[in-house]
């Protein structure tokens, strides 16, 4: 094929995707609406692509680029002379690696060999995904039933000899608001326990809104917070580079240490790895290093203060709606929208929205936080909070129009007798099927009848059935001729 036709056929992939660009998709990408931007982020990819983050000492240029992105993030985000970081693909792996960190640690340092991760029940599921991963017991903790925040002295009675770290949100995705941390760490450092601020998706929005011009009150939960050991900050979010981009800072040097991974017992090259990768391309990197060159201290200070009054006229607005409510007033850009009124229920209004064009993301019911509507507000949405909230009040009308998605109660009473661990390919199948998942893979059109399912089954049933639904998306088999 030649390199149109190639080009051609991923842009009509493309075609079925949410856009990534416009202010639509309030989820899963992030638009600063700047021109050029984009541009200058793919040449810099360019130029890095094929340099090996494997080895620093190959390729020095990688190390000046990490250790001037982790330097502006810990000078952003309370980091001190001490201050050290790792630049790593995303949240997720961040997370991981905080985890990781703090269980070699309390091993090595405490004697921990049976470690227990205590976090609110708020808190990313990446923080479940380590403590699967790396062999710790996860310890929940519940929240405020109004504010959704854990409260400190819950955390301090959740804390044993066990624990290797606590865990608190700045925000917490699925609500978004900004955990006590102050208090949270001052009762982890009080039992000597390692103490991780999950600021991924805030903390390059509110470390940079509280210097603009009459910033409003930002709760304090960086690095200068006595107590906090760690903190990991995605520049793939409100940095707006492209994917694959965060940063995990911790206290100092003999820390990070912990969660890397050294290794001379091979008759190959001697082996460091402070990342999770072996491999790793340096293209993120650089392009992430020229975005943050490129807008800048006072343009990301520009860009939070816009996100900011636009993110209080969408909580204010979707509030007014006939049928909504806001479930926590947002301490950053994040809102999640409930339904008080039987007749809405918040996925058919989701499946509404996503059918003319925007899409807000569903949140099952979890924990005392009723089913809800995310929404993450990023620069290019700034200009579009009056056009969704139209869009927003007539899709509630549609679906109190509509009603809710009728669950089959044998269903339901059936599934709660079921063994998710004993569970085999055709009761799994016939679960899917009766919950609307086609043999093929193909989801239907409108997905609130196969969300209304998922959220009535027990939580360890869905994650059982989970992998099925995406499992069908990924058919085996031959691919034609190369």
């Amino acid at each position: 094929m030649s390199d149109d036709e190639i080009l051609r056929s991923l842009h009509a992939l493309r075609e079925g995707d949410l856009p990534v660009h416009g202010g639509r998709t309030m989820a899963y990408v992030y638009d600063a609406g700047l021109d050029g931007v984009d541009e200058l982020a793919a040449r810099a990819h360019a130029a890095y692509a094929g340099v090996n983050g494997l080895d620093m000492t190959a390729f020095p240029s990688v190390v000046k680029l990490e250790n001037e992105v982790v330097g502006r993030a810990a000078a952003l985000l309370g980091g001190n002379a001490a201050t050290a970081g790792t630049f790593t693909s995303g949240g997720t792996e961040s997370c991981l690696l905080a985890v990781l960190t703090a269980r070699n640690h309390a091993r090595r340092t405490r004697g921990v060999h049976r470690p227990e991760l205590v976090l609110p029940v708020t808190a990313h599921a990446a923080f479940h995904k380590a403590a699967d991963l790396f062999g710790l017991e996860a310890v929940t903790v519940g929240v405020d039933p109004d504010t959704f925040r854990v409260r400190p002295e819950d955390v301090a009675a959740a804390i044993t000899d066990r624990t290797v770290l606590v865990v608190c949100s700045a925000p917490s995705y699925a609500h978004g608001v900004v955990d006590p941390v102050a208090g949270v760490a001052a009762a982890a450092a009080a039992r000597g326990v390692l103490c991780h601020v999950d600021a991924c998706i805030g903390g390059w929005y509110l470390g940079h809104l509280r210097l603009a011009r009459n910033a409003p009150p930002v709760p304090e939960f960086d690095l200068s917070v006595p107590g906090v050991t760690s903190l990991s900050v995605d520049l793939h979010k409100y940095g707006y580079t492209p994917k694959c981009a965060s940063v995990l800072l911790l206290r100092d040097a003999e820390l990070r240490r912990h969660g890397w991974f050294a290794h001379r017992s091979w008759p190959g090259y001697p082996v460091v790895n402070p990342t999770l990768q072996g491999t790793r391309s340096a293209g993120p990197m650089a392009a992430a290093w020229a975005v943050l060159r490129r807008i800048g201290t006072d343009g990301y200070t520009e860009l939070s203060a816009r996100v900011h009054a636009a993110t209080r006229r969408l909580a204010d607005g979707a509030g007014a709606v006939d049928g909504l409510r806001v479930l926590a007033d947002p301490d950053a850009s994040l809102v999640a929208v409930a339904s008080d009124d039987p007749a809405v229920d918040p996925f058919v209004v989701a499946d509404e929205m996503r059918l003319r064009g925007w899409y807000l993301q569903p949140q099952p019911a979890f924990a005392g936080s009723p089913a809800s509507l995310h929404m993450t507000v990023t620069a290019a949405v700034t200009g579009r909070i009056d056009r969704l909230l139209a869009e927003l009040a007539d899709a509630v009308r549609r679906a109190r129009a509509a009603g809710p998605p009728a669950v089959d109660p044998a269903l339901i009473e059936a599934a709660a007798g079921l063994d998710p661990d004993a569970l085999g390919p055709e009761e799994a199948a016939l679960a899917l099927r009766l919950a609307g998942v086609g043999e093929d893979g193909g989801l239907p059109e409108r997905s609130a009848p196969v969300l209304a399912v998922l959220q009535a089954l027990p939580p360890r049933l869905a994650e059982r059935l989970l992998p099925e639904v995406v499992g069908r998306m990924y058919r085996p088999g031959v691919p034609g001729r190369p």
